[in-house]
């Protein structure tokens, strides 16, 4: 069940860092080696405007406590499950204002660690990362697993075994009031001024497209560039942009709080191919098998959806948790 975690947000600086997030559409999830996103917590509602959090909490899963005690598995501090997550900005995770401790950290990620130390019966005891240092902290037994936004690749999963619980995918946002429907090939931004990072999965995504286009004698898309994020913002709601195109986890947030933008396309953060989003342990520990009995379970129960759908991630969702299911191939 859902139950309400009072927690402290301000108002301002948390609604302008998730709008200029997305209205810059730069890559700051921890879905790839220089990424980071975040959020609060969930239940029916959580809103940074009423300083509401809530936080999905479950019971033991007997299967996946036994595979625990089955696996050998040890945790670092005993019952307890050291988890490693970011505090960044909303969805995702990040620090509610006046609060300083790893304990107080909310959003999806930090959500979904908590749920699953709870499914295996044990205490969730998290820690704050920096994404450079995660891996080493995972390989040398620092933490037991990781929470955040880590997309699965195969270069990942020769040191780490991952159990997936949501997609990694980008999306395109119009201001509400627009007449734009869908955005979901490359004739759909044929014309259009497209927000769009540079150096990001995203913006190789939109190349992409225009080389599609001009081969096809069409009109490509214009891609525009922001230093500032308030400026990119004032873009996209002044009409002097059509569209923005980033991760589509703080642009679903934003979209939620402010109600000026709104998702007419999704495309996966690894396009062509999709990506996963996983928790990670280290490899061969023995912990990602009750880890994915748990994710499973909290599927299978709706507790999963609940907690996508405080946070507007419904899109992200999957219908079934893969242990070290195909990553995004080395670069």
């Amino acid at each position: 069940m859902a139950l309400s975690k009072k927690q402290g947000i301000a108002i301002g600086v948390i609604a302008a860092a998730v709008v200029a997030v997305a209205g810059v559409g730069i890559a700051i999830g921890l879905n790839r080696p220089a990424e980071a996103a975040a959020a609060p917590e969930p239940s029916a509602s959580a809103s940074a405007s009423t300083g509401e959090i809530e936080w999905v909490h479950t019971d033991p899963v007997p299967a996946a406590v036994a595979a625990l005690k089955a696996s050998g598995f040890t945790p670092i501090t005993p019952g307890k499950l050291t988890v490693a997550i970011g505090a960044f900005v909303p969805p995702l995770s990040y620090q509610p204002d006046g609060t300083t401790a790893a304990s107080d950290v909310a959003g999806t990620e930090p959500n979904i660690g908590a749920l699953i130390a709870e499914g295996l019966g044990l205490e969730y005891n998290p820690v704050v990362v920096a994404w450079a240092d995660w891996p080493l902290g995972i390989q040398s037994g620092k933490y037991d697993l990781i929470t955040s936004n880590v997309t699965v690749t195969e270069e990942r999963k020769e040191l780490y075994d991952f159990a997936s619980y949501r997609q990694d995918v980008l999306g395109f946002y119009v201001r509400s009031d627009s007449k734009i429907a869908k955005i979901e090939t490359s004739a759909d931004i044929s014309g259009l001024k497209v927000i769009v990072g540079s150096g990001t999965n995203q913006e190789k995504v939109l190349l992409a497209w225009n080389k599609e286009l001009t081969d096809a004698g069409k009109a490509p898309a214009e891609l525009q560039y922001y230093d500032d994020n308030a400026a990119a913002t004032l873009a996209l709601q002044s009409g002097r942009a059509d569209a923005n195109f980033g991760p589509n986890a703080t642009s679903a947030w934003a979209a939620k709080e402010t109600g000026e933008t709104k998702l007419v396309g999704l495309i996966p953060g690894g396009w062509p191919l999709q990506a996963d989003i996983a928790a990670g342990t280290k490899k061969g520990n023995g912990l990602i098998e009750p880890v994915n009995i748990v994710l499973n379970a909290l599927i299978e129960d709706g507790k999963y959806a609940d907690l996508l759908k405080v946070w507007n991630l419904d899109s992200e969702g999957i219908t079934s948790s893969e242990i070290n299911p195909p990553g995004l191939p080395k670069s």
